[in-house]
């Protein structure tokens, strides 16, 4: 009888590797963030395809409006069922497949030669895309356990990296080459990192973690808790694209050069990949509500900086309002995993990214609304009140931790 207890045990011991091991928790984080990087990259290097699209296809700017619109949209509303289709083949199997067909659909798109199927093959893309957020997080939140919080924090600055280098190289490429070997080269790219991912991203166990099953007793009567962490996380997701929204008039009011515009914007952007880096940490360190405070604060108080401030020191003040604006997001993800049901962890970082994605298509038009009936400068002030409506939600939060 014992001779089969043992035998059993070590063959679940082989069926579902511990994931705690070093290296292959180094393995789960480094493939999580290369295909974070990868996927964030595709997503946002339709932008710099927008322009050589409208003059191959003579498009106009409701049709580009739609292809952008048509990937975010599939990404998104996709991004659940992905998070539930990893109970069925598991992380590193839908991590790859989803992987494979974001690379396929950018192939399609260099086959392509009308909107039609432009749309299409964007579609696709999109739908493998809303694998990754939810797959990554949560292999990266299982393989790490209590001490997820800073590798979670290393897996969101891969993201803004892929954002900054696949834009870039596309662009570079279509210097060189038709735009359509160019996106046949990304594709590549993205067709061996499905390959890697396949072959070497380590299984992660289906059954839960030693922190998820401490959060899931801790949560198991009450959602309350994950969802002042998802109200959280779209309030922060609206500050900051209603804020981004805004930023070029501000700066165009205190009399900024167009030439110095992009460098401007650029300080924010590198600030805030830095912020995705730094505040985890701070989370782990200060805990998350003090986290939340510091940086919602900080967000508030630099927003009401910047609409009075001369032209130069509101510059000066850019990449440090990066960092705040972004680094909340960083202690909210990884906040997710504590407060999701047992063994559920795919699916509620399904349900947190498609929330904070969808504020942050919703909330330029909402601020815009407001923008228009009280000026710029108003608007602004809103998005930092915003900002502060936070803290009592933080508050409220705090029971729901183990720690705070």
């Amino acid at each position: 009888m014992r001779l089969l207890f043992l035998s059993a045990q070590a063959t679940n011991t082989a069926e579902c590797p511990d994931p705690t091991r070093s290296a292959q928790r180094k393995r789960v984080l480094w493939l999580s963030c290369t295909a974070h990087a990868l996927h964030d990259g595709y997503t946002d290097m339709i932008y710099a395809l927008l322009p050589t699209w409208q003059a191959d296809f003579g498009l106009g700017y409701g049709a580009l409006a739609l292809l952008r619109g048509i990937y975010a949209g599939t990404m998104a509303t996709l991004q659940v069922p992905a998070g539930s289709l990893v109970r069925l083949l598991g992380t590193r199997a839908t991590l790859a497949i989803g992987t494979l067909l974001a690379a396929l659909g950018y192939a399609l798109a260099g086959m392509s030669g009308s909107l039609l199927g432009l749309c299409v093959a964007l579609a696709v893309s999109g739908c493998g895309s809303s694998t990754q957020h939810p797959l990554g997080s949560g292999a990266v939140s299982r393989a790490y356990g209590r001490d997820a919080r800073a590798p979670l924090s290393v897996y969101n600055f891969a993201g803004d990296l892929g954002k900054s280098a696949l834009p870039a190289a596309v662009s570079l490429l279509i210097n060189f080459m038709p735009w359509r070997h160019a996106l046949w080269a990304m594709s590549t790219i993205g067709i061996l990192v499905a390959l890697v991912i396949a072959l070497f991203l380590p299984s992660v166990c289906r059954i839960e973690s030693e922190a998820e099953a401490t959060a899931g007793e801790a949560t198991k009567s009450s959602r309350s808790g994950f969802s002042l962490l998802f109200a959280i996380g779209v309030l922060d997701t609206a500050v900051r694209m209603g804020l981004l929204t805004f930023l070029p008039f501000l700066l165009r009011s205190k009399g900024i050069s167009p030439q110095m515009m992009g460098t401007a914007l650029a300080l924010v952007f590198i600030g805030g990949a830095a912020g995705k880096f730094a505040c985890g940490a701070l989370g782990a360190r200060v805990g998350v509500i003090g986290a939340v405070f510091t940086t919602e604060g900080a967000t508030a108080l630099l927003i009401l900086a910047l609409i009075w401030l001369p032209l130069a020191p509101a510059t000066i003040l850019l990449p440090l309002l990066g960092v705040m604006l972004n680094g909340t997001s960083s202690v909210l993800y990884g906040t997710v995993p504590e407060l999701a049901p047992a063994g559920r962890t795919e699916r509620a970082f399904a349900l947190f990214y498609t929330g904070t994605i969808a504020s942050g298509a919703l909330a330029p038009i909402a601020y815009g609304l407001v923008g228009d009936r009280i000026g710029v400068h108003g608007a602004t002030i809103v998005t930092a009140a915003t900002a502060l409506v936070i803290f009592p939600l933080a508050l409220a939060l705090r029971r729901h931790l183990s720690t705070t």
